[in-house]
């Protein structure tokens, strides 16, 4: 039978006479440790009950005459590991030949009243006996297997994601980090949901004071509960108000142990299968792994292409209004042609055209997202013809300007994170309509001001725009561009430290 039957079929072959002394000066080492501990409430089996109660999965059971009594949540035990080892045990041995196996590590003794409770909600058994408590760990939470990642899917590589099971995202991180260095620190955030969450580094190569800075923010977060990684990070963020995202996400094991290895902290929370990781920047979010699973070369130029279409996702659509509106004589001449005869039927001025073609856009995007997959399909494709087909035939738009939305929302999936690839479509809205009003001249304006916000924001005190701003040329070689591996694997990212440490190393 299982670990525990064993020990106590042992148990009745021997009788110990040390037991009692043992088990009495760990009594006396236990008191005078609390004593010196914060005070706290002893735990009891009636106290766990009636904070427990009204609970529809709540099992409480007594064993040998009521000396003892356990207490579990039906619904987060695994009920073939709790009847193997600890129901059928208990019915067949008695309180005093159980009395020396809750010294085994199968149990954990704990008396105080907050843990036992926290212990429940965890999954484990709690066992009242004597004057004694004790924790077993039955857990079987149902999860979800590792499967493909949805939002992240690359052409070369692996193919894991991170699903919603605490321990089994760290186990795809120490499937991929077999080193000691490997070090973890678990915190709990919210008074109510207590969720857990989990800080990962390299020992020896992260800056400790991000760590240490990292861990003081969290713990500092008073909130009821946390839901997701995604939302707590917004709660730590040092510019809340920035439409762009600070903290990287992401649901890939290779993408998170790639970020470790060059120094940076990541954070894995309970029931949330994203991860993040800080110190982030801005072209972190424009990286891919198939950036690093092929030629440098091509690498290098799909990167670069991504940097292209950021530009044109912003600019695009911006900039017809504004040669529309105020710019004819940039417009070539036999184009000109094309594009009067096109809006010859258009009752509205450019800047309302767009507005409406770019909302419509975004109407056909959030319908194919929360749609089944094969319906989502279909709704983008014929949703999109039909109604740009309707829409000029019925004299509300060009067709130029349909040509135009279309470059820029296809160049805007080419970002791999889909909460960048938002913030950029928000940030187009306020580009169109400042071109409408002010030309070319509120375009640049605009963009000036862009890029002065981003130089600007920071993640965990370093600058978001490294290594752009302040200015790190070593490192571009594996931001701005993908170099050779015998070039980018040269010494730490400045992103990876604190700005003046950054600083010294460099210089």
């Amino acid at each position: 039978m299982g670990h525990f039957r064993t020990i106590l079929k042992n148990i009745l072959l021997q009788k110990d006479t040390e037991f009692v002394n043992l088990h009495k000066t760990q009594h006396l080492n236990s008191n005078n440790k609390a004593s010196n501990e914060k005070t706290y409430t002893e735990a009891t089996y009636d106290k766990t009950l009636t904070e427990l109660g009204d609970s529809f999965d709540l099992v409480h059971r007594s064993f040998n005459q009521d000396e003892i009594q356990i207490i579990y949540l039906d619904s987060l035990v695994d009920s073939k590991t709790l009847e193997w080892e600890i129901l059928s045990p208990l019915r067949e041995m008695s309180f005093n030949h159980l009395e020396k196996a809750f010294q085994q590590s199968l149990f954990k003794r704990e008396n105080n009243q907050e843990k036992v409770i926290n212990g429940i909600l965890d999954g484990n058994v709690s066992m009242f006996a004597g004057e004694n408590t004790y924790l077993i760990n039955v857990a079987g939470f149902e999860k979800r297997s590792i499967s493909q990642s949805e939002t992240e899917t690359v052409i070369n590589g692996p193919h894991d994601s991170f699903n919603e099971t605490l321990k089994t995202n760290v186990s795809l991180i120490r499937r991929r980090v077999r080193s000691p260095r490997l070090k973890m620190i678990k915190l709990s955030v919210g008074d109510i949901s207590k969720t857990k969450v989990l800080l990962i580094y390299i020992e020896g190569i992260v800056n400790m004071d991000i760590v240490d800075q990292l861990k003081e923010r969290i713990q500092s977060v008073k909130v009821d509960s946390i839901m997701d990684s995604n939302v707590l990070i917004q709660i730590i963020d040092d510019h809340q108000h920035s439409p762009f995202p600070q903290f990287y996400t992401t649901e890939r094991p290779d993408i998170a142990v790639a970020k470790l290895y060059s120094g940076k902290v990541i954070g894995l929370v309970e029931d949330s299968p994203n991860i993040f990781c800080t110190p982030s920047s801005f072209f972190d979010f424009f990286e891919s792994p198939d950036d690093y699973n092929q030629r440098w070369i091509i690498g290098t130029g799909v990167r670069i292409l991504r940097y292209l279409a950021l530009f044109i996702t912003l600019i695009l659509t911006a900039f017809y209004v504004s040669i529309c509106t105020y710019h004819y004589e940039m417009i070539p001449q036999s184009l000109l042609q094309s594009i009067m005869q096109s809006r010859s039927r258009v009752p509205f001025p450019p800047i309302v055209e767009a507005i409406f073609l770019e909302i419509v856009i975004e109407l056909l995007r959030e319908a194919g997202a929360r749609l089944p997959t094969k319906i989502g399909q279909t709704i983008g494709i014929v949703g999109g013809i039909v109604i740009g087909q309707a829409a000029v035939e019925a004299g509300i738009t060009s067709n130029i300007l349909i040509i135009v939305v279309a470059v820029s929302a296809i160049a805007s999936f080419i970002v791999p994170s889909y909460i960048m690839t938002a913030s950029i479509r928000t940030v187009r809205f306020l580009f169109i309509l400042v071109a409408g009003f002010l030309g070319n001249i509120g375009i640049f304006f605009t963009f000036g001001i862009l890029i002065v916000h981003l130089t600007g924001l920071t993640n965990l005190s370093s600058p978001y725009f490294m290594p752009v701003s302040p200015t790190f040329f070593k490192d571009w070689v594996d931001s701005i561009v993908r170099g050779p591996f015998y070039k980018i694997k040269k010494g730490q990212p400045a992103q990876s430290l604190m700005q003046n440490d950054g600083e010294k190393e460099r210089n």
